[in-house]
Order: structure tokens, then C-alpha cells, then sequence
């Protein structure tokens, strides 16, 4: 049935005023060249009520786009929730990867920890803290994975068993494209073994006397997680659930979006049908264990939001405090972290056994655990949206090859969850050899986290032992380690000091590459991240966004903005340093070597943004930055030239500094109008972030001269 005109007016927004570039559809195109560099800021992986407030506010803009259709009612509304869907959770980053993953501490920001440690919790070896895991009915269990033997293309169906009603099989997609060599996988959540494990796990939370918590990764796992999410709310609250059923289905009430959204969508009953559903509630919460918390004071709690406890932040951060989350009066607690599936949850549960016998870690004297990462052409789980299906009845769910034949299979039932995963055979090989070649540029020992008892890490396995003799890996230490296994020789030699490459699939990178830096340096935000691209050119990443709603809601009512962006002044630098390397600029790489200097001095002398108004925020930050950037470039330009002109602007930022500290500062501490949060209006926000007239008149006056001394640098 072809589309209404309405229709494709809605979609495509006809109205040329309104039409915006496709900038990611471009920069899909541009990771491709072999001369790319291309510096990726964090971007929002946006849940289902983060994509509502996004469409409202572009209604409220003026732009002619519809509503996010909840429930389907015709081909036109499925065509609508299709392309919303297309942008749910991390839709950037699948697009932008074409290369793996290469991260790691600079070695400034690695003698900054240790000197400046950060603070870290103190542990009890009598911590109740733990972490809980399906032994059965998860995806480590389910899972079956194979190797595909040419190129072609796959159909994922749903064959009902006989005697359903509608017994026939549908299509859940079709046109997955398969390479030859790739691994595919075929893996199965089970609604009824996690029902009865979350019911299991609330009433040991509750006998044990901790908080219970749930883990999940609800923003890039964005089709599963938030199901799983809803199971965990609606067993806490299956009473409410249960008696309000008709009510629910009328609002169209779903526990995938939490606890805030139901709370919502009752604002609109009268006022005594609401309180009578808050107190059933609030009897549920009394009923239950304690449950952790977002926000104790505004009692935001783990059920609000699908995506406010997102693992890899919410873990690492638990670790460092003690093993511990905010309980509902405010006070720390011994938490029981509820991760359901066990294929990485080893991971954490090894940290904290570990913390508990040795006590917190030492930012002194810790070593590193860098990470190289399988994450190239949306591998393994995290490209697994579109193929990501809840099943509507009994049967099994098929993936078959273009010829019918049956490439792998999973027995389901009612409201199981399905997902088909893919790892491209040229990802892997690329995988292989970017682990060896950091072994030998850092001279650290690689251990591969791949277990064996998990189908998926067998058929990899596989691979691995063919591809590492491909490279010279004489007087280097590789292994191949079960995850648990290799965070135990991982924490034990941080520890002793030392250094461990992880070289993870592509969820273990995640998780991982939060984890240890947040234990050793502080924040993953501070963290180089490099892909070098499969094409040969190269993404700089700046390190991590979860925290950037709460620092734009601090700006827009206090005029305060804490983010740091460290991470951006990492990124350029090695950004720089690809850009001279490509093309032999040695310009670029001036650029480079002094800005690594700034930074350090920049760490060294304490110009992160402070969390309070009225302090040093991203602007004064980014001030000092300049300041001792200009000064890095007086003490190493080669020409005269270039040496006077960056004199000049160093001397003109330093006598301006106490002027220009207090125009920053000034700008602080009222409300900020930034003419949206999806989508600001930019004179706003560049007035916003550029309230300085002193220092937008050096820079000006600046940019203004020719900097064609730099090409004397070559």
C-alpha cells in the first residue's frame, strides 16, 4: 500500500524553510575516504522519552513533524514510528565507526591522577554489595552463532507453532546482508525465566537489607533493554499493574518507559483516581526493598527512566563509592546490582570480590588497562537493533539464508526477546592486528577477553588463533582469557602497577573503557580515544556525555556550565598528529606537540571546570587553554614570525586575565535562555558561551592575521 500525500509530506517535511541537512548521512560518506579526521563530540543516545521531549520541542519550534505513534493504527503511522525508531538510542555512533577502537590514558592526564588523586571510597570486606545474573533463560545461555560461508543476503521469520492462530510465518526482516566469513548470531532473552528472576532477586534484596538496582544499557541496547526495563518495573509493581489494567491501556501506560512516564500520563485523571494509583504505589515501594536512587531529594528512582542508570556510568561509579548507591533517605547503601544477563556481569562482580579483599584502588600507584576494541561496522550486540524483536507467540524465530536454508534457529514463547547479531570477518582481521601493534608500541602485554563457553566468543576465538600469526608477535605477551579470568590478571597487576591492553568485543569496550578510567584517573571523559578508520583515515572521540543533561541544566538556571572539555583538547591534539602524519604537514604537528604541553600545564595548574556558580566554568577553562597554548607556541616556533605573533597574543591574554576572569564570572549565576535543549538557537547559545567582550576582541583581532607562518614550519 503506497503512502498518502500527507503522508510523505509529514515524513520528508516538504516545507523547504524546514528541511535540515542530513549531516550524519554525509559524514557516513566521509569516514569512508582514506583522508578523513574527524573529531566526534559525545552525542545523545536518546531513549523513547527523550525522543518525545525532542519532538515536542520542535513542534513547539514550529516544525511540521508528528508524534511518535505509540500504538500503530494504519500503514502511515508505522511508516512515521519507523524513521523515529531509526534515531532511537545511539544512532551516530554505528554510522561513524568504520574502524576500531584504540583508548587509552594520556600519559599528562595519568601523572595528573597520580599526583592530584581523585577521591575513592573506602571498602568493607563485610559489604553485602553484589551482582545478580539469570544462570538460565538469558542470552549467554541461548546463544548460537555461525560462520557464514559466502556473500549473500538473510531473512529473520517467525514460524508460529501449529495450531496459533495466524499460523503462518512472518517476516520480522528481510535483506540482512551477509559477507562471507562473518559471524552471525542468534541469541534469546526468555520473558518467563526473567520474570521469575527478577521476582527472585527482589525479595533477596529485601532479606538481605540492600538497595536493589538495575543495570542496563537501555540507550545503545535500545529495542531490548527498555523491554527488559519494563519487566523490572511491572513485577516491582504488579500489583498497580494488575488492578489499573483497563486505566493502564487507556493512557497507553507501558512500564519500557518507566515509572516517571506512568506517573505522567495519570496527571491526566481526576484527582482521586490519581491518588488512589500513587498510594498503591507508594505500598508497592513500602512492600519491596529499598531501591536506589537518581535523585533522593525529587525521589527519582531506579524504575523512573529507562536510561538514568546506564551500566557502564552507573557501575564504575558504585565501585569507586564503596561498592555502594544512594538509598531513598539519602545515605549510601550496599546495593544489589541487578545486571540479568551474565555474559559480562562476571566482569564487575570480580571487581567488587576484589575490592573487598584488597580494599579501593590507589590513583597513586595503579596501573592502566587500555583498551582495543572490536566496534567496526556496527559489530556484535550494539548492531543488533534492527534485528531486535519481541515475539508475539510460541514458535521459533529463523534466520534464513536466500536459497530457505535455515542459518541458525531459536525455540521462543510469548513475549521473549530475540536478537540477531553480526561481526564482519574484515573487522575482525583489523581487530587482530591493531592489538598487536599497540603490544608492541606500548611494550604491554594484550589479553584477548573471549570465553570459550559463550558461542559467539568460540566462533571469534576461531579467527583470533588464525589471524595473530598473520603478525610478527616475537617477545610479545598475548593471551586469550574467559573475562572474569582476565579482570582478575587485570585489577591484580593495576594493583602491582602495572599496565593490561583488554582487547574486547564491542560491549566489553564500553563497559571497560568507563570502568578503568574512572577508577584510575577519575572520569572516561578524560580518556584518548582514536579509530583509525579501516580506509585509513581517522575519528578522534572526546570521551564520555552521560553526564551533559545535568551540565546543560545547571547552564540554563544558573548561567554555570561544569562540563570539561578535556576531552575535546585530547582529541585535537591527536587529530593533529594524523592530520601531519597524512599529508607531512609539520605546521600540524607544531600544533600538536604544543597543545599537548598546554594541556599538561592546563591539568598541572588546575583549570578543570568547577561545579559551583560563580567558579571557573568551561569558559575560563577554555581561556587558560588558550592562554597556555599560545605560550607553548612562543617557546617552540621556529620562525621568527610566527614566534612574535604568538608573543603578542600570549601577552595580551595574560594582562587581560583578571578583566577577563570577571566578565566570565559576571555572566554567571541567572537563568540562560539558550532558545531550546534539542535544538538551541545559535546566536543564543554563542552568546551564551562567549560572554566575554575582552577576550572575544583579542581573539578576534587574532584570527584576523594571517597564519601562513605556520607553513614555514614545514
Amino acid at each position: 500500500m503506497s503512502l498518502s500525500t500527507r503522508t510523505r509530506r509529514i515524513i520528508f517535511v516538504i516545507i523547504t524553510e524546514q528541511r535540515e541537512p542530513d549531516d550524519l548521512a554525509e559524514l557516513g560518506e566521509l569516514v569512508l575516504q582514506p583522508d578523513a579526521n574527524i573529531i566526534k563530540l559525545p552525542n545523545i543516545s536518546a531513549s523513547l522519552p527523550q525522543l518525545r521531549a525532542a519532538i515536542a520541542e520542535l513542534q513547539q519550534q514550529g516544525y511540521d513533524i508528528p508524534n511518535y505513534p505509540e500504538e500503530p493504527r494504519n500503514d502511515e503511522e508505522h511508516a512515521i514510528r519507523e524513521r523515529y525508531d531509526r534515531i532511537k538510542g545511539s544512532a551516530v555512533n554505528p554510522v561513524l565507526r568504520e574502524g576500531n577502537s584504540d583508548r587509552r590514558a594520556p600519559r599528562s592526564v595519568k601523572e595528573y591522577a597520580r599526583m592530584y588523586p581523585h577521591s575513592m571510597g573506602a571498602w568493607s570486606p563485610d559489604s553485602k554489595s553484589h551482582v545478580a545474573s539469570m544462570q538460565e533463560g538469558d542470552y549467554f545461555g541461548s546463544e548460537k552463532s555461525a560462520t557464514v560461508a559466502a556473500d549473500g543476503a538473510a531473512t529473520i521469520r517467525f514460524v508460529p507453532n501449529e495450531g496459533q492462530k495466524g499460523a503462518e510465518a512472518e517476516v520480522l526482516k528481510e535483506g540482512v546482508r551477509l559477507n562471507a566469513g562473518e559471524i552471525i548470531d542468534a541469541a534469546v532473552m526468555r520473558c518467563t525465566d526473567l520474570r521469575t528472576f527478577i521476582a527472585q532477586e527482589l525479595r533477596s534484596a529485601k532479606e538481605q537489607g540492600v538497595l536493589f538496582s538495575v543495570h542496563l544499557k537501555a540507550t545503545m541496547m535500545k529495542v531490548s533493554d527498555p523491554i527488559i526495563f519494563g519487566h523490572v518495573v511491572s513485577v516491582f509493581f504488579q500489583d498497580v499493574f494488575e488492578k489499573y489494567a483497563d486505566t493502564f491501556a487507556r493512557l497507553r501506560v507501558t512500564p519500557n518507559n518507566g515509572l516517571g512516564d506512568l506517573l505522567a500520563r495519570i496527571e491526566a485523571l481526576p484527582e482521586a483516581e490519581q491518588a488512589a494509583i500513587t498510594s498503591d504505589i507508594d505500598q508497592c515501594f513500602a512492600n519491596g526493598p529499598s531501591v536506589s536512587m537518581v535523585d533522593s531529594d525529587r525521589g527519582i528512582s531506579n524504575f523512573h527512566v529507562p536510561s538514568d542508570f546506564i551500566i557502564d556510568a552507573t557501575m564504575p561509579a558504585a565501585i569507586r563509592t564503596s561498592g555502594q548507591t544512594w538509598a531513598p533517605d539519602g545515605s549510601a547503601a550496599d546495593t544489589k546490582f541487578v545486571i540479568p544477563d551474565r555474559s559480562y556481569a562476571g566482569v564487575y562482580q570480580t571487581v567488587i570480590e576484589d575490592c573487598k579483599k584488597n580494599g579501593a584502588f590507589d590513583p597513586q600507584t595503579m596501573g592502566s588497562v587500555p583498551n582495543v576494541g572490536l566496534m567496526a561496522q556496527k559489530a556484535e550486540e550494539y548492531g543488533s537493533h534492527d534485528k531486535t524483536f519481541e515475539v508475539s507467540g510460541p514458535g521459533k524465530v529463523e534466520v534464513v539464508d536466500q536459497d530457505g536454508q535455515v542459518l541458525l534457529e531459536q525455540d521462543v514463547a510469548t513475549g521473549d526477546i530475540f536478537r540477531m547479531c553480526q561481526v564482519k570477518d574484515a573487522a575482525v582481521r583489523d581487530w587482530v592486528r591493531l592489538a598487536v601493534e599497540r603490544a608492541r608500541l606500548s611494550k604491554t602485554p594484550a589479553v584477548f577477553w573471549l570465553d570459550e563457553k559463550r558461542a559467539h566468543d568460540a566462533e571469534l576465538l576461531q579467527k583470533v588463533k588464525a589471524y595473530l600469526p598473520e603478525h610478527d608477535t616475537t617477545g610479545l605477551d598475548i593471551r586469550i582469557m574467559a573475562p572474569a579470568a582476565a579482570t582478575q590478571l587485570s585489577v591484580d597487576r593495576a594493583r602491582g602497577g602495572e599496565d593490561t591492553i583488554s582487547v574486547t568485543g564491542n560491549v566489553l569496550r564500553d563497559y571497560l573503557t568507563d570502568l578503568f578510567p574512572i577508577l584510575e584517573v577519575g572520569t572516561s571523559a578524560k580518556m584518548l580515544s582514536i579509530v583509525p578508520l579501516m580506509n585509513g583515515g581517522g575519528l578522534f572521540e572526546t570521551g564520555a556525555g552521560g553526564s551533559a543533561p545535568k551540565h546543560v541544566q545547571q547552564m540554563v538556571k544558573e548561567g554555570h556550565l561544569r562540563w570539561d572539555s578535556l576531552g575535546e583538547f585530547l582529541a585535537l591534539a591527536v587529530s593533529l598528529e594524523h592530520l601531519a602524519r597524512t599529508f607531512d604537514n609539520q605546521g600540524a604537528q607544531l600544533l600538536a606537540e604544543t597543545l599537548d604541553r598546554a594541556t599538561g600545564e592546563w591539568l598541572k595548574n588546575g583549570k578543570s571546570p568547577s561545579r559551583k556558580v560563580k567558579e571557573l566554568d568551561n569558559r575560563g577553562s577554555h581561556y587558560y587553554l588558550a592562554l597556555y597554548w599560545s605560550r607553548a607556541m612562543v617557546e617552540s616556533a621556529a620562525s621568527v614570525e610566527l614566534k612574535e605573533r604568538f608573543e603578542a597574543l600570549s601577552k595580551e591574554l595574560g594582562e587581560a586575565e583578571a578583566q577577563i576572569l570577571k566578565e566570565l564570572e559576571d555572566a554567571q549565576g541567572a537563568p540562560v535562555d539558550l532558545g531550546g535543549y534539542y535544538r538551541p538557537d545559535h546566536k543564543k547559545a554563542e552568546a551564551a558561551m562567549r560572554p566575554s567582550r575582552t577576550l572575544n576582541a583579542i581573539l578576534s583581532g587574532f584570527s584576523d592575521v594571517s597564519l601562513e607562518g605556520l607553513q614555514g614550519e614545514q
